[in-house]
């Protein structure tokens, strides 16, 4: 008679719950108690196709208490810009999020989607190699050549689908299109229709479709927008973090949800942590340290909260694999390197001064200055 398996062979083989097993849940999906709970209690005025009303939207953006749900922040920052977002999104203008790499654009997109249409995945990523196709309709050329063209054999792209659904779409780095391909939207942002000359018919929006579109001006590869393009949006700045508590609060929250989502064995990272990465990158990027008595040099990179997310996240890795799980300098030294000297030459010339003049002077850094020399 075999012997039986051992306990941790049959664990070793019990399949993974598909559910556990994705790396990252759209948002619809990792905050669908919260999005109930503000449907429970949502007796405000809702525009047509909407889950969820204006007011409620802008609650679980910006967090909040439901009967005993805590609604959890998804952006740090002044309210009003968010009302701004949301109210446009209830009118026939579309929206533009615009500023530079890491201020949380695509995060607000995706929340924004998830909470008007309970749907963030009707999405066209762009980049310098996106055609018209991807944002009006492919065909599914075998269907094409038996059939010839036809309603069957158009492959529907996500605007279109959207615009059929009455949900919203997501246009992602929209100034990564090049521009012919940009001025495909510009039909149907005003006009609300999507042509198929092809049929000699037309994809006509439903009520409750409209657009979010991302976009930056600091990136290599930019193409700017037309004048025509532009005055069919209505534009939201986002700004980077105007506080460092504010952009602290920001990196904290995000660690922690990698963290949780990448279930690293790792101390959740102390604040003193996070705090100095913050602050390295604020003095970087404005020029100047905190205190405003020394000029720096800043270098070639945008060095945005969503670097500082990552070089902290990578430090975790680091110290819950090769550490003893507790986030030190020593974790965080190559990850602030990498972020900072983009340009070889340039940037380290810059990082170089700036631990000499900064980080070596400043009291309770010297781990960190130590760290960071011995990479060289």
């Amino acid at each position: 008679m075999p012997a039986a398996k051992s306990k941790s062979t049959q664990a070793a083989k019990t399949p993974t719950d598909p559910v556990t097993a994705i790396l990252r849940q759209h948002a619809e999906e990792q905050f669908a108690t919260e999005l109930a709970a503000l449907m429970e209690v949502d007796d405000r005025q809702r525009p047509p196709n909407w889950q969820l009303s204006p007011w409620a939207v802008a609650t679980y953006l910006m967090g909040g208490t439901v009967g005993d749900t805590e609604i959890l922040p998804k952006y740090v920052g002044q309210r009003r810009l968010m009302e701004v977002a949301i109210a446009t999104l209830a009118t026939d203008r579309a929206l533009l999020l615009y500023g530079i790499p890491g201020t949380g654009k695509s995060w607000v997109s995706e929340h924004l989607a998830a909470a008007i249409s309970g749907d963030s995945t009707l999405l066209i990523q762009g980049t310098a190699g996106t055609s018209e196709e991807a944002i009006r309709y492919g065909w599914n050329y075998a269907e094409l050549l038996a059939k010839g063209p036809s309603r069957q054999a158009i492959v529907a792209s996500p605007l279109m689908n959207a615009m059929a659904a009455g949900k919203i779409a997501r246009v992602e780095e929209l100034t990564r299109m090049p521009a012919d391909v940009q001025d495909t939207l510009i039909t149907v942002l005003s006009e609300k229709t999507l042509p198929i000359a092809e049929l000699g018919e037309e994809v006509q929006a439903v009520k409750g479709f409209n657009l979010i579109a991302t976009a930056n001006n600091r990136d290599k590869g930019v193409n700017e927008l037309s004048s025509a393009l532009k005055r069919r949006f209505n534009t939201v700045i986002l700004p980077v973090p105007a506080h460092v508590d504010e952009e602290v609060q920001i990196v904290q929250k995000r660690v922690e949800s990698l963290g949780r989502a990448l279930e690293l064995p790792a101390e959740a990272p102390a604040l003193t942590e996070i705090r100095r990465i913050v602050t390295i990158f604020r003095e970087l990027r404005s020029g100047v340290t905190e205190d405003g008595k020394t000029k720096v040099k800043s270098p070639s990179g945008t060095l945005s909260t969503a670097e500082a997310i990552s070089v902290v996240s990578s430090g975790l890795a680091l110290a819950a694999h090769f550490g003893d799980g507790s986030l030190s300098a020593e974790d965080l030294a190559a990850g602030v390197y990498g972020a900072v000297v983009k340009d070889p030459v340039q940037d380290a010339v810059v990082w170089k001064e700036y631990l000499e003049t900064v980080v070596k002077a400043r009291d309770g850094w010297r781990d960190l200055y130590r760290a960071c020399r011995e990479l060289g």
